[in-house]
């Protein structure tokens, strides 16, 4: 090499040099402490940060804030910001400052899935333009619950229209509001649904965690490619009023965060008995369980999990998804699990669970009456005078930017060919179906025979049966496809289902109001595999918190 070359390499030393002290110092705050990394950032560094007055909740809002907008025209993850959340954010602030905090969120940007109600600027629509413009009374139940811990509702995020209830053919994290949502793993990414915009934000810090809703997978299933740990809770464990609904006997919304620990935070504030939704009343304890605290590295000592090994049915490209799972066997079995393979559910209930068509019935049936009941008819204002399952119906087949036909409306016209809701008899009998696969012949069943604390499946073959009953799953990563994936389509081509990177998850099942112990469970898991650090998306918003604060210090904004 001669002196030209060694000086050219010492050149881009000095200036990689002087990149990196720059970088270093843009990360620090006025007094030596790193910024917490906003795609990894938890509940608790930023908590310790607000403390010690490193940075503010408007900062919070204002890199998120950027961060969305730095991206979302890629990704579609969110429909809209909240107009007032500066001005709650410094309300916040200032209670925080005379001493006042309302808890571990005080002060925290969290996005909610487009179903979940506000009585604020924002729209509730279900990714349906038939509701933009209609208003409510007041909040949804989590949403109050939510704004009463100090969260700031930082916005709402796409979904797969009506929650994936409305067409056969469409494709996951479609809406005609909000546009096609893609994860941030791979271009294109297929960001599963429903909760599709609640995945991807997550996933890439557009906010501390997010809300989803759940019917039969929608928030397991983002969760796992979207490389995140998603709390399905029990049917009655948070409340559902003003939440767009499916079903009454399914419908849940739980939260999406990039650790356990923060989805336990987020539970703990939106869990509750609610007077407007009768399901919650139910609940077996008057003071909740300690979510948070059950995040508990011993927590799968001595416990009892079982593997129902029939209701895995292979398909092409869940060879490493089997592999990682086996592995994930062993993790817990080393951490002092005993494990319970083949505690199969029986013949029947897996026969009509893969061939009846009772669990569809019950949501159609479940639509008809809950849509009006439960949410359209609490609207305040109505701009399209949407009153039913018809009207719905009516206006997607005649608004051209709802795209029918190329988006049809199968399952709501299978719905309104059903010719009962669930008050029919017809109705009970096919409810019942669905107990019995699912609960004695099924999972619920499983769990007693066996005496186990846990069941534990891939969270791609996760969601259906406790859908069924209404009952827990937690899903935590576990892995992610090789990098000689072969990269496959959708039917329609426009989203990447298999691809090299995409994250799969491992999912704890148990009874009802298990949440505490799933919890435990997959905290024991996440902490010694830490699977979630292993893959990185492909696109990552760059502000952070050093670009807000060091923008509010000098005045000068470097993005």
């Amino acid at each position: 090499m001669g002196a030209s070359s060694h000086h050219v390499v010492l050149l881009c030393f000095l200036l990689l040099s002087v990149v990196s002290a720059h970088y270093f110092y843009l990360n620090q705050t006025n007094i030596g402490l790193p910024f917490p990394d906003l795609i990894h950032a938890t509940t608790e560094e930023l908590g310790t940060g607000l403390e010690r007055g490193l940075f503010t909740s408007c900062d919070l809002v204002k890199a998120y804030i950027a961060r969305i907008q730095e991206v979302n025209s890629t990704l579609h993850a969110v429909t809209e910001i909240n107009p007032d959340a500066l001005s709650i954010a410094a309300e916040l602030d200032a209670e925080r400052a005379n001493g006042t905090t309302r808890g571990p969120l005080h002060g925290m940007p969290i996005l909610i899935k487009g179903n979940i109600g506000t009585a604020d600027k924002m729209s509730t629509t279900a990714g349906s333009f038939a509701l933009l413009g209609a208003t409510l009374p007041r909040d949804s139940a989590v949403a109050s619950k939510l704004r009463k811990v100090g969260v700031i509702v930082l916005g709402k995020t796409n979904l797969s229209q009506w929650a994936n209830f409305r067409s056969n053919n469409s494709t996951n994290g479609w809406s005609a509001y909000g546009g096609q949502t893609t994860g941030a793993y791979y271009p294109q990414q297929d960001p599963s649904g429903s909760s599709s915009g609640s995945g991807v934000a997550s996933s890439i810090g557009l906010a501390l965690a997010t809300l989803g809703s759940e019917t039969s997978g929608s928030i397991l299933s983002p969760s796992e490619v979207n490389n995140l740990v998603g709390i399905k809770p029990s049917v009655g464990l948070t409340s559902r009023t003003l939440v767009i609904p499916i079903s009454e006997r399914q419908d849940t919304v739980g939260p999406m965060a990039r650790t356990v620990r923060d989805a336990a935070y987020l539970l703990q504030a939106i869990a509750g008995k609610d007077s407007d939704d009768n399901y919650t009343l139910a609940q077996p304890f008057e003071s909740l369980p300690d979510y948070v605290g059950a995040c508990n590295y011993s927590s799968l000592r001595g416990k009892r999990i079982g593997v129902p090994r029939n209701v895995i049915t292979p398909g092409e490209g869940d060879g490493p998804v089997l592999a990682a799972f086996d592995t994930a066997i062993q993790i817990i079995r080393r951490a002092g699990a005993t494990i319970v393979d083949n505690v199969n559910i029986t013949d029947f209930a897996l026969d009509r669970y893969l061939n009846s068509n009772a669990s569809l019935i019950v949501l159609e049936a479940d639509f008809i009456s809950d849509l009006p009941l439960k949410y359209l008819s609490k609207l305040v204002t109505n701009p399209n005078s949407i009153q039913s399952l018809l009207d719905v119906r009516n206006f997607t087949q005649t608004f051209p930017p709802e795209e029918y036909p190329d988006r049809d409306t199968a399952v709501w016209d299978g719905a309104v060919d059903l010719g009962f809701n669930n008050t029919s008899p017809q109705f009970w009998a096919t409810y019942q179906e669905n107990l019995e696969i699912a609960g004695r012949q099924g999972l619920l069943g499983v769990l007693a025979n066996y005496t186990l604390d846990a069941l534990i499946l891939p969270t791609h073959y996760s969601p259906g049966l406790p859908a069924l009953v209404g009952t827990p799953v937690v899903t935590v990563p576990m892995g992610h496809s090789p990098a000689n994936t072969t990269v496959t389509y959708n039917e329609r081509g426009t989203l990447v289902e298999m691809a090299p990177g995409i994250p799969f998850g491992l999912s704890f099942i148990g009874p009802a109001w298990s949440e505490a112990s799933l919890i435990g469970f997959a905290y024991a898991y996440e902490q010694r595999t830490m699977v979630r650090d292993q893959i990185q998306p492909y696109i990552v918003p760059q502000v952070e918190l050093a670009d807000i604060v060091s923008a509010r210090q000098t005045g000068v904004h470097s993005f």
